[in-house]
């Protein structure tokens, strides 16, 4: 009878969940649930531990924003809004990629980078909708609905705000290695690094657009005047991003401590509450309508945490940790680049947010007996970490496109390992020469 340690389940696990992730043998979603089925009973997880991950605070903030979406969706207030869109930058494929793209980017850099992408993709999915039936499935509406996702992680990292993994670096440097990374400080490099990875994705994705790049077409986005529904489902849509943007002064102004997903909650009560204004007065949403909701992506993203629960608490992190001890003879441009690597690509199974927890310190110990300076060793770690494009786990915004239903794991994986190896150099060469 074989007999395996929690160390070696841990792994044969995570292989068979990225083998199906990544091969779709069965639904995504199933894949997701396997820790519910082995976890608990190998003793790999606590039912507890098991039950946080399922539970965890971002499937609620997925939950609220995904029901507000769906509000949007109904009433058509993401084609009115995609309309003003269109009508800025034109009915050519290349100025609607490049609109959507700089858009999501710039607004991801100031409020949550998973903020961003709910409020986007709605918007996104009606252009894709207004579009003919034969092209809602071309490249371009693969690469209009990567464009969110992608765009949104980017930003992310422009500023120190605008992806908590980055507040999270700043907060270890500071109580641990008493190191100040300022608001500045981040933006020298994250900002720069942020708008030419933007410009460059469009440049690829233009491209791989080939013949349609130049495709234009009648969205029949005509301006019409909105009506009282669409006016209060875009009211409760503007108070609860405001809530989202001015979240830390609200919190100190009134001495509470919400969260995003609070927002989010109380965006999707108020759907339900709140009447349409016309004279039926119905609700703006009833019940029935959330059986459009993707709740397997809710399911997939708690995959996703209890896999990382998984390998932290079974010494797999631990282990791959170690192994900066070897690394003590490595130059500065060496050991950046590695640490890059293995960021962008550990972060697609691992929660951005949980590779900076678990790794910063580690690294802050291996560039005290190496001499190494610490600030460029953790920006590099940091900025990969939110720059995962490969896998609908690797960040909250991954997820939520992968959501809409446009895209296949294979085109996610295809494109974004063009983009990782892209990151892997662009935030080498910028640790390098601004630190």
């Amino acid at each position: 009878m074989w007999v395996f340690d929690t160390f070696t389940l841990s792994l044969l696990l995570a292989g068979l969940m990225v083998v199906l992730w990544i091969s779709e043998w069965i639904p995504v979603y199933l894949t997701a649930l396997l820790p519910l089925l082995f976890a608990v009973p190998l003793g790999l997880l606590t039912p507890k531990d098991l039950a946080q991950c399922y539970g965890d605070s971002n499937i609620f903030l997925f939950f609220g924003g995904f029901v507000m979406a769906l509000a949007l969706e109904k009433w058509g207030v993401h084609e009115q809004i995609a309309r003003r869109i269109i009508a800025i930058v034109g009915n050519k494929k290349s100025n609607i990629l490049l609109g959507f793209i700089l858009s999501t980017g710039l607004i991801s850099m100031w409020i949550s980078n998973t903020a961003t992408a709910l409020m986007m993709l709605p918007m996104a999915m009606a252009v894709v909708e207004a579009m003919p039936p034969a092209h809602r499935h071309s490249r371009f509406a693969i690469f209009l609905m990567l464009s969110i996702a992608y765009a949104a992680n980017i930003g992310g990292v422009g500023t120190l705000i605008g992806s908590p993994p980055n507040t999270q670096m700043a907060s270890i440097l500071s109580e641990n290695f008493h190191i100040e990374i300022s608001f500045f400080d981040w933006m020298k490099i994250g900002m720069p690094l942020a708008i030419l990875l933007l410009l460059i994705m469009f440049i690829v994705f233009n491209y791989l657009l080939g013949s349609e790049r130049k495709d234009v077409h009648d969205l029949q986005f005509h301006t019409v005047p909105w009506n009282k529904a669409q006016k209060r489902v875009l009211w409760i849509f503007s108070i609860v991003a405001g809530l989202w943007i001015f979240r830390e002064a609200i919190s100190s102004m009134f001495g509470i401590n919400y969260r995003d997903e609070n927002a989010a909650i109380l965006g999707a009560l108020a759907m339900f509450l709140v009447t349409n204004g016309e004279e039926n007065k119905q609700k703006i949403l009833r019940w029935s309508d959330t059986e459009k909701l993707p709740w397997g992506i809710l399911l997939l993203f708690g995959g996703g945490l209890a896999l990382a629960a998984v390998l932290e608490k079974n010494g797999i992190l631990k282990y791959l940790a170690s192994t900066f001890e070897s690394f003590e003879g490595l130059s500065l441009i060496s050991a950046i680049f590695i640490l890059t690597t293995l960021a962008i690509f550990i972060s697609e199974v691992l929660s951005n947010l949980a590779m900076v927890t678990l790794f910063i310190p580690v690294v802050g110990i291996f560039a005290q007996q190496t001499g190494l300076p610490l600030v460029p060793l953790a920006m590099a770690l940091t900025l990969g970490a939110s720059l995962a494009f490969m896998m609908p786990v690797g960040t909250p915004p991954n997820a939520i496109v992968f959501g809409s239903g446009f895209l296949r794991i294979k085109d996610m994986i295809r494109f974004g390992f063009i983009l990782n190896l892209i990151s892997l150099l662009l935030i080498s060469l910028f640790v390098i020469l601004f630190l």
